[in-house]
């Protein structure tokens, strides 16, 4: 289901407006502002990348009043490795922001994107900001105003039912490259109409994060800004609780799923997505970094470029993925074929296995015969236009 998203649920208002950091195209979106019409409870997940960006620093500190009012983005410049001024705009974004949702700057988070050590043109941004009009349809000009390298916007929402009751999440993502398992260059912003305390919204985020972002991968490099962040709003006045908490974090992990999937489909230069499942395994942690090591293998990925239907890259990438692996137990299946059966290879038809590398959607299983841990992870081609688009784009 795609429609309003980050505005599908009670209490927020989006809109986005040009500002010239993008390319310095006129015209083009690249300021956007997601409003709340009261204080919301908010968690977020960082990059893991030990550069970072002065936006996540201001972020963090913000984060630790509990609560906020709103979210103010762009994208163009990272804002990332450019001194002490880099803070400074970062904290002007914010209060540009607050100023136009009559709100603390503190109750403002602050997100950027784009490339690295140029001054941000702050001035530009804050004026940009002061003409955005929040409304409940500015959720599309928001997710356009926060690409880059992205080919397509993407966004996401579900309803859970709780207590007779609708509750609404709602969700857009930036990512097309520099995507990798311990949050790489996704920006992320997840609302909600449900009443999460602090400790409900910083689990139920983080659950959903690691089975969904934390699980694919274009290209094995992290960024230096990349941020998921969750606001609730409470406007539907239903608190999940018990057996309701984990249906509202089965919806929120759905959103992210979704929003995931769109990021590893329009991933730089990609024509192919695939999907790892990894069963088995002496542990769910084994399981997973089984899974997430074979979709970060470039060995892989370019065999799945090529429709080379080549089992050993599969296997060997499971192998050095520190994951206990026994290759006399293992078993590799691509599609519906069976290709490597309890250590030893099977017999299959190359033409068929082929044409299954062939879709733009592919499976992988792997049964690695040693216990019963589970884990799944996705993945893209890799191709020469990646190549092509990283060597024009300044990073």
């Amino acid at each position: 289901m795609t429609g309003r998203g980050v505005t599908f649920p009670r209490g927020f208002a989006a809109g986005a407006a040009a500002a010239g950091v993008k390319d310095g195209t006129p015209g083009r979106l690249d300021v956007a502002l997601l409003a709340a019409d009261r204080p919301c409870m908010a968690a977020a997940v960082f990059t893991t990348n030990q550069v970072v960006a002065a936006p996540l620093v201001v972020t963090r500190k913000h984060l630790a009043g509990g609560s906020l009012r709103g979210v103010v983005v762009n994208s163009g410049n990272a804002n990332a490795c450019t001194g002490v001024h880099g803070e400074r705009d970062a904290l002007a974004m914010a209060a540009a922001a607050a100023a136009k949702l009559g709100c603390p700057a503190g109750s403002v988070a602050v997100a950027s994107t784009g490339v690295i050590g140029i001054p941000l043109p702050v001035e530009r941004i804050a004026k940009a900001v002061d003409r955005i009009v929040p409304d409940t349809d500015g959720w599309d000009a928001f997710s356009r105003a926060i690409m880059t390298t992205d080919t397509r916007p993407k966004v996401a929402e579900r309803e859970v039912w709780l207590a007779g009751q609708p509750v609404r999440i709602g969700g857009v993502a930036k990512g097309a490259g520099m995507i990798h398992p311990n949050m790489a260059t996704l920006l992320v912003f997840v609302t909600t109409d449900a009443i999460l305390d602090g400790a409900a919204a910083a689990g139920a985020l983080r659950a959903a994060v690691d089975a969904s972002f934390n699980a694919i991968s274009v290209d094995g490099d992290t960024s230096t800004n990349d941020m998921a962040l969750l606001l609730a709003s409470g406007a539907s006045a239903i608190k999940p609780e018990g057996h309701e908490a984990a249906a509202f974090g089965a919806g929120l992990t759905e959103v992210c799923a979704d929003l995931a999937r769109q990021v590893m489909a329009d991933g730089e230069g990609a024509t192919k997505v695939f999907e790892v499942r990894v069963r088995g395994a002496a542990s769910d942690e084994d399981a997973r970094l089984a899974a997430r090591t074979i979709t970060t293998s470039n060995l892989v990925k370019t065999a799945i470029h090529g429709a080379d239907p080549n089992w050993g890259r599969i296997l060997a990438a499971a192998g050095r993925s520190g994951a206990r692996v026994d290759a006399r137990r293992a078993s590799v299946r691509i599609g519906d074929v069976d290709v490597f059966t309890s250590g030893a290879p099977a017999e299959w038809d190359a033409v068929a296995v082929r044409k299954i590398f062939e879709a733009a959607e592919i499976v992988i299983a792997v049964d690695l015969g040693l216990g019963t841990g589970t884990a799944r992870a996705w993945g893209c081609d890799l191709s020469t236009e990646y190549v092509r688009i990283n060597a024009e784009y300044t990073t």
